[in-house]
């Protein structure tokens, strides 16, 4: 008799904790498999921690195979998938489709960044879901910095280091905070002109930071970012982006080149294709993590509306700890499913918040207890490693060092603006040129205007927040997803620049001369987005593909 087969859609909190239970209580009886884009579990809370240059990226990731040795990975992301067939249809990294079919599914498929009808928003902002924004964002901030410190031009100076963040919940607080102060460690080193220092801003429209939590969490918080010199502005936020700063709620116009949208999440939309009820883009499943009518069919985690019985009439909210919580309960109701032990509802008890607020500051209150400072510091981070399900000891070595060595900023250019877009529903994998789902920017788009001139120490165009425009283009260039302009040098189709591969070769070489031969028609030019490679030679018959 074949074994049962367990498909989980996702390694979030509550995918991943989902599969570490299964996999200890089925011991073996089940074939449990876990569909992810990635080969991590991505530890969240601590992401503001490697864009400030804390933490190394791979710190806050745990690997699946690694530490869920009785659950099969399968890399990929979810397409469809057939309720009557029992069947997820995937496409992995590569481009490749698949079909896995099922005994029980658990949708555990996360959220994605949350967009509003904002003109601009999604052509120049960027959001804080996944490794790769945050890795931009580092490089984004270190690369303003040090232009800005370079610059003779006071205007241009305070425009490159004003840092917008958009949504005071806890993603956008903990980003405002760690950002003041690894922007003033660099400028420390690097002074700008005289009088200036990086100027960060929380926008919100709620009426206090952290509306979520306790009042006196909130103001703890608050008083932390106005003392570090945060710009901390409630009931206000962008009416409009541009490729040159933001336009207010209450008509001012901020000069900058960098907002941060934490405005919230929203569930994946893989959930709202089921055609299933829905609650606000969740799925609807009852107290047990059940979808009604569809018995074999779980899900937990932000993917699903979960009945808050704390509080009837209302659904837990969307975060990691109901997440992690909910993976638990889901896997045992599995087993019972198959006959091994009762089924239980998932009932919650609020263990407390914690928000790391940087240094040696912090906002928490666990078990109702309210604490700032020292305290709050040392308790945040201790619940940081309780809770990590793996890297604790490389995480406390990060931290250690960074106490007592200076913090690297420097840019590794891995990440570029084009492949980290706003409007993602895979915020966990970047855009790669010639990518299986499309992801090759447009030669008019904004996207490659970024690709061309982001490298380690060059400037991107202005139509990228942190740029400036390209040269003979008046008022830069067309916003992304607008037709016509003129490409920026190093743009596909574009003229590239001096010196790089495909590029005008420098005075003196043998190209300079004449002597060089150009690729042919059928063959593209080398660019930032194609890998500069041998080139067919058009003097010679051809002898075939050998």
């Amino acid at each position: 008799m074949s074994r049962p087969r367990i498909v989980i859609v996702g390694a979030g909190f509550a995918g991943y904790r989902t599969a570490q239970i299964l996999s200890r209580t089925a011991r073996g009886r089940a074939e449990i498999v876990i569909l992810n884009p990635t080969d991590y579990f991505l530890y969240l809370p601590l992401l503001p921690q490697v864009a400030a240059g804390i933490l190394e990226p791979r710190r806050v990731t745990v690997s699946l195979s690694g530490t869920l040795p009785h659950v099969k990975l399968v890399l990929g992301e979810s397409d469809r998938i057939d309720l009557d067939a029992r069947q997820v249809h995937y496409t992995d990294p590569e481009g490749e489709g698949g079909t896995l079919s099922y005994d029980r599914l658990v949708l555990a498929a996360g959220s994605v960044n949350k967009l509003l009808p904002i003109p601009g928003v999604a052509e120049h902002a960027h959001g804080f879901r996944g490794l790769p924004e945050a890795l931009y964002l580092r490089d984004h901030v270190t690369r303003q910095v040090e232009l800005a410190a370079a610059t003779d031009d006071p205007k241009r100076c305070s425009s490159r280091c004003t840092f917008v963040v958009v949504g005071a919940g806890y993603t956008g607080t903990e980003v405002a905070a760690h950002g003041q102060l690894f922007t003033d460690a660099q400028v420390a080193k690097q002074p700008l002109r005289t009088g200036m220092r990086p100027r960060w801003m929380l926008l919100d429209i709620a009426d206090r930071v952290l509306p979520e939590l306790d009042e006196r969490l909130s103001r703890t918080a608050d008083a932390v970012l106005r003392e570090r010199g945060v710009d901390v502005r409630m009931g206000t936020s962008v009416k409009e982006a541009t490729p040159d700063g933001v336009l207010l709620t209450d008509g001012e116009f901020v000069d900058t080149r960098t907002l941060v949208w934490c405005v919230g999440v929203r569930p994946d939309p893989l959930a709202e294709s089921l055609g299933l009820p829905m609650e606000r883009g969740r799925l609807l499943v009852d107290p047990h993590l059940q979808v009604p009518g569809r018995p074999e069919v779980f899900a937990c985690g932000d993917a699903a509306a979960v009945p808050d019985l704390e509080n009837p009439g209302s659904y837990t909210p969307m975060t990691a700890q109901h997440a992690w919580r909910q993976g638990k309960v889901c896997a045992h109701n599995i087993a019972a499913s198959f006959g091994d032990g009762e089924r239980q509802a998932y009932r919650h008890k609020d263990l407390g918040f914690v928000v790391d607020l940087g240094g040696a500051k912090a906002a928490a209150n666990p078990l109702g207890v309210n604490l700032s400072g020292v305290a709050a510091g040392a308790v945040t981070r201790g619940y940081h490693l309780a809770a990590m399900p793996g890297n604790r000891v490389r995480v406390a070595a990060d931290w250690l060092l960074d106490a007592v060595l200076p913090r690297q900023a420097v840019q590794l250019g891995l990440v570029r603006s084009w492949s980290v877009p706003l409007d993602t529903a895979s915020p966990e994998v970047a855009r790669v040129p010639g990518g299986p789902l499309g992801d090759t920017p447009s030669p008019g788009g904004a996207g490659p205007a970024e690709a061309a001139k982001n490298q380690p120490g060059g400037e991107p165009a202005r139509n990228q927040p942190g740029g400036e425009p390209a040269k003979n283009q008046p008022g830069g260039e067309p916003a992304r997803n607008q037709p016509g302009g003129e490409p920026a040098r190093n743009q596909p189709g574009g003229e590239p620049a001096r010196n790089q591969p495909g590029g005008e070769p420098a005075k003196g070489s043998s190209a300079a001369d004449g002597k060089d031969l150009a690729p042919p028609p059928d063959q593209p030019q080398p660019g930032p987005d194609v890998a500069p490679g041998p080139v067919r030679r058009t003097d010679r018959p051809s002898e075939g593909d050998a």
